[in-house]
């Protein structure tokens, strides 16, 4: 039996890259959800997850933290949760990799914010960078790999989907411009009933924080 846990819908990038692989591929689960107050080590999280972080999936009461990790544990029992072609996978374990580790410029402008819908602004040279290379990423996925089971990066929906979710709901929430194969990407998947049920709880919290919210001003306010 699995038990997630995760911080809130509203703020928490990394929770839903599991949750949303859970719920694509229909594996039952237990929800948790914690506050993600602060963004500094959580000694009251060190009970539910040995890194003192969230997302963290309980496999029978054994701890599995990290996105990537808990990714690939899911998928051991369910191997289609990446592509049956060897290169494509490799590529989806690449491209899942990269995300896990990079993008550091982005994450830091554009933090989740569910809640916002802002006008924009131009991104610095930094962030830009971040932004054209997962546009590159995406539009290699959708136009070498893909194939015709669906709209998602490499065809049928896998791993590399759930680790870009949370790329594709700041490109969203910040406005960012996207050329046309990233832009259809982005809007299948704002469309995945799972992205917009997380949506629909996200903004019906009530839980704030300045840290997430003071970005509207600058990103030229609310659209």
């Amino acid at each position: 039996m699995f038990d997630l846990y995760i911080g809130n819908k509203n703020y928490s990038s990394w929770s839903l890259r599991p949750w949303l692989l859970l719920k694509h591929f229909g594996i039952p689960f237990t929800e948790h959800m914690v506050s993600v107050a602060g963004r500094d080590y959580n000694p009251a999280l060190k009970p539910l997850a040995g890194n003192a972080r969230v997302p963290c999936l309980h496999e029978d009461g054994f701890q599995i933290w990290e996105s990537l990790a808990i990714a690939e544990t899911l998928a051991e029992h369910h191997p289609q949760m990446w592509p049956a072609d060897p290169r494509a996978r490799a590529r989806a374990r690449c491209i899942s990799a990269e995300m896990h580790a990079g993008f550091a410029k982005l994450r830091t402008a554009m933090p989740m914010n569910l809640k916002l819908k802002l006008k924009g602004k131009p991104a610095t040279p930094e962030v830009q960078r971040d932004i054209d290379r997962v546009a590159e990423i995406w539009a290699e996925a959708r136009t070498q790999f893909a194939t015709a089971d669906g709209p998602w990066l490499f065809g049928a929906f896998s791993v590399a989907d759930a680790m870009f979710a949370p790329i594709v709901w700041r490109f969203h929430v910040y406005n960012v411009a996207l050329p046309p194969v990233a832009a259809a990407y982005r809007d299948a998947m704002l469309a995945h009933p799972a992205m917009q049920e997380w949506y629909a709880a996200g903004v019906l919290e009530t839980e704030a924080h300045a840290h997430y919210d003071q970005l509207a001003d600058e990103y030229g306010g609310i659209r």
